[in-house]
């Protein structure tokens, strides 16, 4: 497939100023594309632009994926600034290790609803700009979409939910030459990741992020997600290492299970996540 060049894009981003956010936005604005970063507080989001470049190349909106009449309200700003639309990168997530026995229900809903329904909103407000520039959305999912860890039913249950969103959008929109993808990283440092690393459960869960479950360096990410775009991928795994295992989940589950999440360490988590309630 022939490169699909990034120079001039217009790519919008949300959740922008979080660690994946910040990180996509330099790169992609290193390949010279136009950007519009959406996140939740506008000076937050002005600032970051400010600090990367001039209005005419990249600009801040406030913007909150939990509400459709506001991506609309924002991605039309965007198309009136910068002329159109040609890639929509749906980054906004959230995710804390919980059990489902102690989680607040209102925590549950609120990771679907930003992490999935987040992502819904945020394409549904992109489609008409996409159809007409023939662009690409990109979904950021996980490796948590194919392996299914205890303390995460909130959080794995949302990005296995976006990458089959993504997989039925794609065929919706295959004969209007719209590209639809999903990214699924493994571990890698953002702060996020460092608010779960201080939870004594998830910490005995994934054994201090060593073994298996070791962190990438978000670099390797960030080029996953410049490499989606740019080859207007389908599904992007990393590493490219885990792709068997996002390919055969169902294969390669019973396995990982064993290797990953041993009856002993389980119970041993499990009484950490109790103690934690008590």
């Amino acid at each position: 497939m022939k490169k699909y060049q990034l120079k001039d894009r217009v790519i919008v981003i949300t959740g922008s100023t979080g660690g994946l956010g910040q990180a996509a936005a330099q790169a992609l604005h290193a390949k010279g594309a136009k950007l519009a970063l959406l996140d939740l507080d506008l000076d937050t989001v002005k600032a970051q632009a400010n600090a990367l470049g001039s209005d005419d190349m990249i600009k801040g909106w406030a913007a909150d994926v939990c509400s459709l009449e506001n991506l609309e309200n924002a991605l039309a700003q965007v198309a009136q600034h910068f002329g159109k639309i040609d890639v929509v990168i749906a980054n906004a997530g959230i995710g804390k290790p919980e059990a489902m026995q102690y989680i607040d229900p209102k925590t549950f809903e609120r990771t679907i609803d930003i992490n999935l329904v987040g992502v819904f909103r945020t394409f549904r407000a992109a489609l008409p700009y996409v159809t007409t520039s023939r662009g690409y959305l990109l979904a950021v999912s996980s490796m948590a979409a194919f392996v299914h860890s205890p303390l995460n039913t909130h959080y794995t249950a949302s990005k296995a939910g976006v990458w089959a969103l993504c997989d039925s959008l794609r065929l919706e929109l295959k004969h209007l030459e719209i590209g639809v993808g999903s990214l699924h990283p493994t571990f890698f440092q953002t702060p996020m990741r460092d608010a779960v690393q201080t939870d004594p459960a998830a910490n005995a869960l994934w054994k201090g992020n060593t073994g298996i479950w070791k962190y990438v360096p978000i670099e390797d990410v960030v080029a996953g997600l410049v490499n989606a775009i740019e080859q207007r991928r389908d599904m992007v795994i990393v590493p490219k290492a885990n792709t068997l295992v996002a390919r055969a989940p169902g294969l390669l589950r019973n396995l990982i299970e064993l290797i990953g999440f041993s009856r002993k360490g389980l119970a041993q988590t499990m009484q950490i996540a109790k103690k934690q309630q008590d």
